[in-house]
């Protein structure tokens, strides 16, 4: 029997028994479907679905192209990826998963990266946002903003060493490149601003036409991630209300005391391989008596593992490219780890003995105020950034046909 057959058999028997569970218990299936269905809307409708359609308009700018031709000389030799990856890379690390993943299948729609090009591209720029990272983390769960600190460090750090090391996925093959049709003597910057005019003018669509289609995608993408978040809450309640989730936290115990891990920390780390949110919370309000380092570093495990509601949607993304699932379940596994590490590693050059001065009292992600400040001011930026690209386009389109201009 191969390993596909296998994995469709344990497919359908995790779906029969939710059905069997949802019969057995019926309000708690509600109640869960219920929360996942509100952190969907309170949470990532409006903190994702924004950048998915800012991110559709600026590919059909051509923005990507003229990211990819400023970067391609630092994304070649660090990622073995085009410059293009570049743009993903910044969109991913700013919106959060799974962007990344998004415009990576964009760009292989546009034959701009290959298969193993975009496998190494999707493993290190799927990663949390700094907003779900600093906001709801470190300062709703962990009520401590210090702790922000050393979590971006492990989780980007750890995110941007993924992706050195995933430069050895795949075989030796040329880099899939932008073409250019203008003339090579061009300074970079002009290069940029021509190849970003050549894919504007390949696109073709009219704005209105542009950002009705950027809207529909987005949209059909965020119910997509909505359907999953509710699948997994609903998931998680059952079995836990059917005592499978307590019987796996007493094997991972087990695993985990001959590392020395302490044994309130299991439910975290549980929880964190089926659900982010999930894992950051319980390891947030974990025991007193568990040292901070150790809390942190099961954080930063689960927010670089992403859990497995993001990997479906990772896998649903990817599901209509070529890109294999695979390495990217190996990339996020060895990312938790190398995240984890890093934050008992860096723990004390970085946080000291200063971390418990900072503790704030509990608050609400939902009602921070710096979230709203970020979310617009990064919407202003990305708005600016548009409208350079369209007066750069016109004052290229001028300059031409003033050169064509009969004297």
């Amino acid at each position: 029997m191969t390993m596909k057959k296998i994995g469709l058999i344990l497919l359908m028997t995790g779906l029969l028994s939710i059905i069997f569970l949802m019969a057995l218990y019926p309000e708690a299936a509600l109640q869960s479907a219920l929360r996942g269905l509100a952190i969907w809307w309170d949470v990532l409708f409006p903190s994702l679905f924004p950048f998915f359609v800012i991110s559709e308009v600026l590919l059909g700018f051509g923005v990507v192209h003229l990211v990819g031709t400023l970067l391609d000389p630092m994304m070649k030799p660090l990622f073995r990826i085009p410059g293009s990856g570049g743009f993903v890379a910044a969109m991913g690390y700013v919106s959060g998963y799974p962007v990344g993943a998004k415009l990576t299948a964009k760009l292989w729609e546009q034959k701009m990266v290959t298969r193993d090009e975009g496998e190494r591209l999707v493993a290190f720029t799927t990663s949390s946002d700094p907003i779900f990272l600093i906001g709801a983390v470190s300062v709703g769960f962990f009520h401590n903003p210090r702790i922000g600190l050393i979590l971006a460090l492990a989780h980007y750090g750890g995110g941007l060493l993924v992706g050195l090391l995933m430069r050895f996925h795949g075989r030796k093959e040329f880099t899939a490149n932008i073409k250019h049709e203008g003339p090579r003597q061009h300074s970079r910057f002009k290069a940029a601003i021509y190849a970003m005019h050549a894919a504007r003018k390949a696109d073709g669509r009219a704005f209105g036409i542009l950002l009705k289609q950027a809207v529909e995608s987005s949209l059909h993408l965020i119910i997509v991630v909505g359907g999953l978040v509710v699948f997994f809450s609903v998931f998680l309640e059952l079995w836990t209300q059917a005592g499978a989730i307590p019987a796996l936290n007493h094997v991972v115990n087990a695993l985990l005391s001959f590392a020395g891990v302490p044994e309130q920390l299991t439910t975290a780390l549980v929880g964190g391989i089926f659900e982010v949110t999930l894992g950051t919370r319980y390891a947030g309000t974990a025991g007193d008596g568990i040292p901070l380092p150790y809390k942190a570093a099961a954080a930063a495990f689960a927010l670089s593992w992403g859990g497995l509601s993001v990997h479906a949607q990772i896998a649903s993304i990817l599901n209509s490219t070529n890109l294999r699932y695979l390495p990217f379940m190996v990339a996020r596994l060895v990312h938790g780890f190398i995240a984890a590490a890093a934050v008992l590693l860096l723990w004390e050059p970085v946080m000291g003995g200063t971390a418990a001065s900072f503790a704030v009292p509990a608050v609400s992600y939902l009602s921070s105020t710096g979230y709203t400040q970020v979310m617009a001011f990064f919407c202003i930026l990305l708005g600016s950034i548009i409208g350079m690209m369209l007066l750069a386009e016109a004052i290229y389109l001028l300059r031409r046909k003033s050169r064509n201009f009969p004297r």
